[in-house]
């Protein structure tokens, strides 16, 4: 597959600046095989606040008496309504083991390494401390709904008792809006959809009148397509996918355009699982190892977003590899047409690659494999993954994907399916020949 072309220096950008750690060694272990563990978090470890019975036992046996992991562990979470510190105690507290904050990923994390928008005016849509967010992932001058509203008193009337009574406050005005940052869902989805539509149709300025010949609109970033997630009830919960499918059907019903987004950030894009590898690097380097990851074990619950995120990141590991092999065959005076073929084949979309730039792929693993447990959106009682990829869609089974991505079969196919976390991670500890004591 023919790699997207980049700039090497967004990249080491990120390696750089990768949340506030320290810029990790090149090489790790001198066990047999190294590996690394990438924990999806709701419908895993936890239900809501409650956890997982079997996730407790799970993370007692990763660490040491001494409370050190064995192995390198990153949780990757598409949920983004809080800052990494707030996770990590959540989960220490859940899991009774400590869990920092430079093992955790939100949805929004990879942010970081998209500075072109960092100086520009952001309106930030989500709920929790969505300012303190953008602010520590990089952006300058954030405007959040709130402030949106209070500066256009009349924008937000669906809720009659919003309204301004009596007399209409003067507008404030604030300076025009550059880009839009899509954190998570909202509390408040018809005051989000309407301001972001007024943004979009006025170039940032919802002070002025729409016009739907202003497109393209200004650029859209957002993070977390999850449509279901997995909470304390028995059904699957409405994600900011969502609130995504809201937002594209009001934009179109409304323009006749499609929605265009700058980045689709999160589980299942590649750059997700990009940031989530270079954590595990860092990890890695921590234990003391010596030699490189060749592995990754992605855990999750949701077939449509941590297996099919998973998958189509080894394929793009795997593009990677035949990449290298190809560039060495043509160095010989010599190339494989078939590698070009599954090249061409599995070309990926800039939508799933999640719109970042890539730099140097030597350090990458050989591959990442999924593993998916029936405690939160899948279950074996409610569906049964068929056995013939061919078959994944049916007249019962749809596409829960973001609009963006191509439905592919057998990127919902998991390596393994088992019960649970703990029965996940002894899985993993026996595939690699270790001792899960």
């Amino acid at each position: 597959m023919q790699r997207l072309r980049c700039l090497k220096s967004c990249w080491q950008s990120l390696r750089s600046s990768c949340e506030g750690a320290a810029k990790p060694a090149r090489y790790y272990s001198n066990n047999p095989s190294s590996f690394g563990l990438l924990f999806d978090i709701d419908g895993v470890l936890v239900r809501g606040r409650t956890p997982i019975p079997a996730a407790k036992q799970c993370f007692r046996n990763l660490v040491d008496r001494n409370g050190k992991y064995k192995v390198p562990v990153v949780f990757v979470t598409n949920a983004g309504n809080c800052m990494r510190q707030t996770k990590a105690e959540h989960l220490s507290h859940l899991l009774e083991v400590e869990v920092s904050p430079d093992q955790v990923m939100l949805s929004h994390s990879p942010l970081r390494m998209f500075t072109q928008f960092h100086k520009m005016c952001v309106l930030v849509s989500g709920q929790g401390p969505v300012e303190e967010v953008a602010h520590n992932l990089g952006f300058e001058d954030v405007v959040t709904i709130d402030m949106l509203r209070e500066a256009y008193p009349v924008l937000d009337v669906v809720d009659h008792s919003r309204r301004p009574k009596d007399s209409i406050p003067p507008t404030k005005g604030l300076q025009p809006i550059d880009a839009v940052i899509l954190f998570g869902e909202p509390i408040r989805w018809e005051t989000n959809l309407q301001l972001i539509i007024d943004v979009l149709l006025t170039n940032g300025d919802p002070g002025k009148s729409w016009t739907s010949t202003q497109f393209p609109h200004i650029p859209v970033l957002a993070c977390n397509m999850d449509l279901l997630w997995m909470a304390e009830a028995k059904n699957p919960r409405f994600g900011h996918g969502m609130f995504l499918v809201c937002l594209e059907s009001l934009y179109k019903k409304v323009t006749g355009y499609d929605l265009k987004y700058e980045a689709l950030i999160g589980k299942p894009s590649v750059v997700t699982y990009n940031y989530a590898e270079l954590l595990i690097r860092q990890q890695a380097e921590k234990l003391g190892w010596s030699t490189p990851v060749k592995t990754l074990y992605a855990i999750g619950d949701n077939p449509m977003a941590d297996i099919y995120g998973a998958n189509l990141y080894n394929r793009y590991l795997q593009a990677s590899q035949r990449t290298k092999a190809k560039v060495k065959a043509k160095s010989g005076g010599g190339a494989d047409p078939a590698n070009e073929a599954v090249e061409s084949q599995h070309k990926m979309t800039a939508a799933e690659m999640g719109g970042a730039a890539y730099g140097s792929e030597e350090d990458l693993p050989e591959g990442c494999r999924s593993i998916l447990v029936c405690t939160g959106v899948y279950s074996r009682d409610q569906q049964e993954l068929p056995s013939d990829p061919a078959q994944t869609v049916t007249e019962q089974r749809i596409f829960h994907g973001h609009r963006d991505f191509r439905f592919d079969p057998t990127l919902t196919q998991p390596s393994f399916v088992v019960q649970d976390v703990k029965e996940a991670v002894e899985l993993v500890f026996q595939e690699e020949g270790w001792p899960l004591e």
